[in-house]
């Protein structure tokens, strides 16, 4: 399996969120997110973790940098529904097993929380 360069993984994937940060979204409670850099999920995907990658970029930047084997869903910036709608295929796909979820978002947090905060309200648990 073939992977960016770390550096180049860093810069295109400023920020992640690995779902599997709480139940404080469905407490009704502001939802604590768990961000991971490129290092660790570079680690985890070398030591051939199963994780469901949830790439929101837009189609343009898909197709000129993504992590293999990532769910492509073209969602950002997920303020629309829209936007949201997009994310439906991924969905089906997440809920066919039990493996994590990792946003890939390309600049920065809001994109991935709401991407995140949207699969919860889908059925979507917070521990995956």
């Amino acid at each position: 399996m073939r992977f960016l360069p770390p550096a180049r993984l860093l810069l295109l994937l400023l920020t992640f969120i690995a779902i599997g940060a709480g139940s404080a979204y469905a407490a009704g409670t502001t939802p604590t997110y768990n961000y991971i850099g490129a290092a660790t999920l570079e680690a985890r995907l070398k030591a051939g973790e199963a994780i469901h990658l949830l790439d929101i970029q837009v189609e343009e930047e898909y197709a000129k940098h993504h992590i293999k084997g990532a769910t492509p869903t073209h969602a950002y910036p997920v303020k629309s529904e829209a936007d949201r709608g997009k994310l439906s295929a991924a969905i089906a796909q997440i809920n066919a097993d039990s493996a994590p979820v990792v946003i890939v978002c390309p600049r920065g947090a809001g994109s991935a929380t709401r991407t995140y905060d949207y699969l919860l309200t889908q059925g979507i648990a917070a521990a995956r």
